[in-house]
């Protein structure tokens, strides 16, 4: 059986799509299990990968950002912002931190928010003298509060994964990404204590009030999408449906940004995500499902079991695995082939999954920003045109941040949990 993990190393290493490395590594290992049965299995495999009502709300969250992106909403929220803590030393900084915190709450895409900031704020804060390396560091590192703020589709895909509740693991994604935040706040007080940042002139009370009137229609987005879920309304699918139809509304008629022209680019792009990220979904159930009939997942948990029965040893171990698999793997398919190996280890060690699942989600997250295959570090370097070479070394001072808050998580299960079980009563 080594064949397969070597076919996978090998692969991934000179470049093969990940969608297309995880399919031949199920077929291979199918293969190797000399049942011939099991190939004529593999289509059946994956349709059923992707034939989740739960899975709708993945192109339906894509297409709601892509709405809000092009209809100006993230504008509006960006002024609103800049008018209230722009006079601060390091103002703009702050701005993009607490701006990356709204879009996470409306795009739920690390690569859609490393565009929109690198676009929007990052060549405000290069204007303002604070420098190329740092503005472009911390809209990659703030671009990972995406997949974590809800809505996510990172925690959507782990929540069929491990079938939990979607509507729980969103909740649960609100306090880690606030910490996030913050942590990364005062990561820019300290920064400002030795820079020479420009303070803007204090917005007077007019423009603070105008800017908030045009930003507060933007706020219904995240109000129907938790509201809707947290109300019993809506499930997270029609959620996601319910922001996109407020988010055409508030482009064509509040803000008047977003046209008909626009319409056919948004559907492609959202067409463009959302294959690639069901694709990848269908590939890695294959190598999934081999793995289950081999039992792997059981050997591997009893090996780990085997070293240590103590929980918090054992996380330590899975932290370490998950933080380089996340260096080189796509975050959605790490979930898909990890979990299911995982759940055992935590069961059998009386870990909760709703807080595994941000621990996972969270550590894997911080790989989209780390060398070599940090995808919102290469979308951050195209879009501000910085090269990406002068980001590798300074990079790893926001992923230091960012592995703080993981520890946090890890060993402070409550930080992840408190706020679904006050809300949905457990």
């Amino acid at each position: 059986m080594w064949m397969v993990p070597a076919l996978f190393v090998v692969s991934l290493a000179i470049g093969v799509p990940i969608a297309f490395v995880l399919g031949a590594s199920g077929v291979v290992h199918a293969l190797l299990m000399q049942d011939p049965y099991l190939l004529t299995m593999l289509p059946q495999r994956m349709f059923a990968a992707v034939d989740n009502f739960s899975l709708m709300a993945i192109p339906l969250f894509v297409l709601a950002g892509e709405l809000m992106g092009f209809g100006g909403v993230t504008e509006k929220l960006a002024e609103f912002t800049r008018a209230v803590i722009g006079h601060i030393r390091g103002g703009l900084a702050y701005v993009t931190v607490i701006v990356g915190c709204f879009l996470g709450a409306l795009l739920g895409s690390a690569n859609a928010e490393a565009a929109l900031l690198g676009r929007v704020l990052q060549p405000e804060m290069k204007k303002d003298g604070y420098g190329e390396i740092f503005s472009t560091c911390l809209t990659a590192a703030v671009s990972i509060l995406g997949p974590i703020i809800p809505p996510s589709m990172v925690l959507i895909v782990y929540g069929v994964a491990a079938n939990l509740s979607i509507g729980e693991l969103f909740f649960a994604g609100i306090i880690p990404g606030l910490l996030l935040g913050i942590t990364y706040m005062v990561l820019i007080w300290f920064y400002g204590r030795k820079e020479s940042w420009p303070v803007r002139q204090r917005a007077s009370l007019a423009e603070v009030g105008r800017t908030f009137l045009g930003a507060a229609p933007s706020l219904l987005v995240p109000v129907i999408i938790l509201g809707g879920i947290l109300g019993g309304i809506t499930t997270p699918t029609e959620s996601a449906a319910a922001a996109s139809v407020v988010a055409v509304f508030l482009g064509t008629v509040v803000y008047r940004k977003l046209k008909l022209a626009d319409i056919p680019k948004i559907l492609e792009r959202t067409g463009i995500v959302s294959a690639s990220i069901m694709i990848i979904v269908a590939m890695a159930n294959i190598l999934g499902w081999t793995m289950a009939l081999d039992r792997v997942p059981q050997a591997i948990a009893e090996f780990m079991l085997s070293l240590t029965t103590n929980k918090y040893l054992v996380l330590l171990l899975m932290n370490i695995l998950l933080f380089f698999v996340g260096m080189v793997m796509e975050t959605i398919a790490a979930i898909i082939i990890l979990v299911p190996v995982f759940l055992p280890i935590i069961s059998a060690l009386g870990i909760d999954p709703l807080h595994f699942g941000l621990v996972v989600s969270l550590n894997l997250v911080i790989g989209l920003m780390t060398p070599p295959v940090g995808v919102a570090l290469f979308t951050t370097s195209i879009v501000t045109g910085t090269p990406l070479e002068r980001l590798v070394k300074p990079i790893w001072v926001w992923v230091g941040a960012a592995v703080i808050v993981l520890m946090a998580l890890t060993y402070m299960p409550g930080l992840v949990t408190w706020l679904p079980r006050i809300i949905f009563k457990h």
